[in-house]
């Protein structure tokens, strides 16, 4: 679907023999071969209980993850690049034009970036920390090329902002994007390292925080195709925090409540407002974008949406 034969065939050796690096950081293991194969196959087997209707949406806790995987190398813990699977996979088993994948791992996906830099009709959104992993990538500036311009949208966040930065981020970007383009599946890159206590990130987004992502995805697919939903597990680095995160994640795509509390709810205080700077950051982000959609202040937009080959 998206590696090429030597680089599965190199992770295979690697697996039955010595182990070894499939890339940049990305340590692989005895039996890492099959482990990764079941990953992948997760986002698969959730494609088709999405589309042959069995769920309205579906959740992978899978590992290894993904989104940092190239074509021909393995990155940032990712041996294959599940998301870039399943949609592929979507695209060639159900016809689908239109497919949106989120991504609010708080590293760039760039391999999911790689994938689909010149595709109209595969629309990709990364939330992310500014400038951090991998380095110089996902820039605002870097909207796709050829026909693909205005379908890769990168969302550099500052550093800090929490959940109100993301919130207000995802309300004037990635919604107005994501009803013009009207997909016919939605993908989620669900890394939860943007949170609180991460130790490989610095963006504080809470439990709460990813609740609220995950309802504003299902908003989307739910006005646009039926409710169809696809979240595949990316990052997170704090054993003690990633399950609350991911639970809230869970809770908002079924619509049922646990009633597990966040042991960690009011501990420190955190920014409850967007600041001016990162109002003003995002800012020129939309400027940017607006040569590609209609991200004016109005409930309705009146500028097509660009044309999906």
């Amino acid at each position: 679907m998206y590696h090429t034969p030597a680089y599965v065939d190199k992770i295979k050796t690697l697996s039955e023999t010595t182990g070894g690096d499939a890339g940049e950081l990305t340590p692989v293991g005895k039996g890492s071969y099959e482990i990764a194969l079941i990953s992948a196959g997760m986002g698969l087997s959730a494609i088709d209980a999405v589309m042959e209707g069995k769920v309205h949406n579906a959740y992978c806790l899978n590992r290894p993850v993904g989104h940092h995987a190239e074509t021909a190398r393995g990155r940032g813990f990712c041996i294959f690049n599940n998301v870039v699977i399943a949609t592929k996979y979507a695209r060639q088993k159900y016809g689908l034009k239109r497919i949106m994948i989120l991504d609010w791992d708080v590293h760039h996906g760039n391999g999911t970036e790689d994938a689909f830099y010149s595709d109209p009709n595969t629309l990709f959104i990364s939330l992310h920390q500014y400038n951090y992993y991998p380095p110089n990538r996902g820039m605002i500036e870097d909207v796709g090329k050829d026909k693909g311009r205005g379908f890769n949208v990168n969302i550099p966040m500052l550093a800090g902002g929490g959940d109100a930065a993301y919130v207000y981020a995802m309300e004037k970007i990635v919604v107005p994007i994501a009803d013009q383009f009207k997909p016919e599946l939605v993908l989620i890159s669900a890394g939860q390292d943007p949170n609180l206590f991460d130790s490989l990130a610095r963006m504080q987004v809470t439990p709460s925080g990813f609740g609220k992502f995950a309802s504003i995805a299902k908003d989307i697919a739910e006005r646009n195709c039926s409710g169809r939903l696809v979240a595949l597990q990316e990052g997170g680095y704090s054993p003690a925090y990633v399950p609350f995160c991911t639970l809230r994640i869970i809770e908002a795509l079924s619509g049922l409540d646990s009633g597990v509390p966040n042991p960690f709810a009011g501990i420190p205080a955190l920014p409850t407002e967007v600041s001016e700077s990162e109002k003003a950051w995002i800012g020129k982000n939309i400027k940017v974008l607006s040569e590609f959609w209609d991200l004016s202040p109005k409930s309705k937009p009146s500028k097509p949406a660009p044309k999906a080959g």
